[in-house]
């Protein structure tokens, strides 16, 4: 447990990528056999089962510490972090206790948490912090709980453990993908034998875009460039190698039981194929939009009804592998022929119909090939991405038709050219504090616009704002405080912000009628009073018709 919470320390205590690697390689190579399994699936994000709730933990951390209750919530207040908050007011444990590894504390009180009675869980938990210096405690609080966060990309993980292991980081990383379970047999395995064609269901590591910061004319000839739609959907990995039929998203996550239309949609691809892609909620003639795609993501298993109220397909944009072979290192332009190749219908949605007019998009169509936008010169593709928000997409892919697929985020040849937000001017209406070094600060808001004459809240947001300027809105709030709700504040409608959001959607789970995507603040209005905010059904008028079928 101390060599884990070193390197937890180590890993929060820099931000550079040579130092993080340079740590994550000491422990590995130090550590024995099954701590470092243990550590490799925590790092590598596997979801954990939270073991107790924070609230028992609070009450009994209070009690151990002999605090009233009212000062550890203060206390946590200023904090901003429950496990650093509990490691700094419980009492140190027994210095001279055996020291536990990493599997041993896992297996002796992070597992049987689970299944334990409440008073079997605080017998555990009071016993371990007899026995855990205070930064230990820290880290153990964060698995108990479920929280446990640290800052480092599976990519830097992949890199460390390439070093040990003699190979190089997309190998590495291709063997990390789609493991189940980490036990120590398979940590082994990962680091001795290039183990990743061993398993049918194990999908590629993810080529992922940078966003397009400067003017496309940098970057040279347009004809050296594929030019997509960027669709407002779930990136996902299609694999059909032999028997096994699976549907692997983003972050890692089996999504096999949620789209079983897709999964038998996939016996139209040969056996030994693994198509990247996007799926999408489209009833085959709107796009319906992410906020339906989100209400079958990640269920166990889907009815029939919601299958027909949210049908969804699967569109691809890359094949990495044809006939068992891996073609990521070949190029984007021979990738793509041999995807058309397989015979797909081009999915149209809201873009253009194929020149022979065919819709194709049948309604027993569940896999599409996604359409290259063609371009004489960028103006083209500026004039095509215009109509972006009509079309229910985000903006355009460039790709380079030369680029292999790559491992991660790495800039240069795959670039996301989203549109410009859409916006409105938004009042402050609540408040709460922040955690870690903005604990003592008022930084995440809740922000309204007017219905008649009633603020109605419409979004939450937490960045866009300088450091300076977080300091001058924090005075203000606690200035024109009129009432608390627990950690809440309620200000006096008194500034306003330009609120910028890349999509919107119908939604009867909220007050206004609405839900906002990747709502955040532009800039702060302070050339504006609060009757000239936006209104509530400014942003009703920017609901297309097919996205106000989707509302959820």
């Amino acid at each position: 447990m101390r060599r884990f919470t070193r390197l937890f320390h180590d890993l929060d205590a820099t931000s550079r990528t040579a130092e993080k690697v340079a740590a994550l390689v000491a422990f590995f190579r130090d550590a024995p056999t099954s701590d470092a399994a243990v550590a490799l699936a925590m790092l590598s994000g596997r979801r954990q089962r939270r073991g107790v709730t924070t609230t028992l933990l609070r009450a009994w951390a209070a009690e151990e510490a002999g605090l009233p209750d009212w000062l550890l919530e203060e206390s946590y207040a200023a904090v901003g972090d429950l496990a650093e908050t509990l490691a700094l007011v419980l009492p140190p444990g027994d210095d001279t206790s055996e020291p536990l590894g990493l599997a041993e504390m896992m297996a002796g009180t992070i597992e049987p948490l689970a299944a334990a009675s409440v008073e079997e869980k605080r017998e555990i938990i009071r016993a371990a912090w007899r026995r855990l210096r205070p930064e230990e405690m820290v880290v153990w609080h964060k698995l108990i709980t479920g929280g446990f966060r640290v800052g480092v990309a599976r990519t830097l993980v992949a890199r460390a453990l390439a070093e040990i292991a003699g190979v190089d980081a997309a190998t590495m990383a291709h063997r990390l993908m789609g493991l189940s379970t980490i036990t120590p047999e398979v940590y082994q395995a990962v680091l001795k034998s290039d183990s990743a064609g061993d398993d049918p269901t194990r999908p590629y590591p993810f080529f992922l875009a940078s966003p397009l910061e400067g003017g496309v004319e940098s970057l040279g000839d347009v004809r050296d460039w594929c030019a997509e739609w960027k669709w407002d959907g779930m990136r996902a990995q299609l694999l059909r190698r032999g028997a096994v039929r699976v549907l692997w998203t983003r972050g890692e996550e089996l999504a096999t039981e949620a789209f079983p239309e897709l999964m038998a949609a996939a016996d139209q691809l040969p056996d030994g194929t693994a198509v990247d892609g996007e799926v999408l909620a489209y009833d085959g003639h709107a796009l319906l939009g992410f906020q339906s795609l989100s209400r079958r993501a990640g269920r166990r298993s889907v009815s029939a009804k919601m299958m027909r109220e949210i049908p969804c397909v699967f569109v691809a944009y890359d094949l990495l592998e044809a006939d068992g072979i891996d073609l990521r290192e070949r190029p984007l332009a021979e990738r793509r022929r041999l995807l058309e190749a397989l015979g797909l219908p081009c999915f149209v949605g809201q873009c253009e119909r194929p020149a022979s007019g065919d819709p194709a998009a049948a309604a027993g169509d569940r896999l599409f090939v996604s359409p290259c936008v063609a371009a004489q010169e960028w103006n083209d593709l500026a004039a095509a991405r215009a109509t972006s928000r009509g079309r229910g997409v985000e903006g355009l892919m460039l790709k380079r038709w030369q680029s292999p697929y790559r491992v991660g985020r790495p800039r240069g040849d795959w670039w996301k050219w989203k549109v410009e937000p859409l916006e409105i001017d938004a009042v402050l209406l609540y408040a709460q504090a922040g955690h870690g070094r903005r604990a003592s600060l008022y930084t995440d808001y809740t922000l309204g616009v007017w219905e008649g004459d009633t603020l109605v809240p419409v979004a939450k947001a937490y960045s866009g704002l300088t450091d300076a300027e977080i300091a001058e809105v924090d005075r203000v709030i606690r200035q024109t405080t009129r009432e608390r709700h627990g950690p809440v504040r309620v200000v006096e409608p008194t500034l306003v912000f330009q609120l910028a959001f890349d999509g919107i959607a119908a939604s009867s789970r909220h007050k206004s009628g609405v839900a906002m995507r990747f709502p955040r603040i532009a800039r702060w209005r302070r050339d504006k009073q609060p009757a000239e905010a936006g209104r509530l059904e400014d942003l009703r008028a920017l609901l297309s018709p097919a996205v106000e079928g989707g509302s959820s």
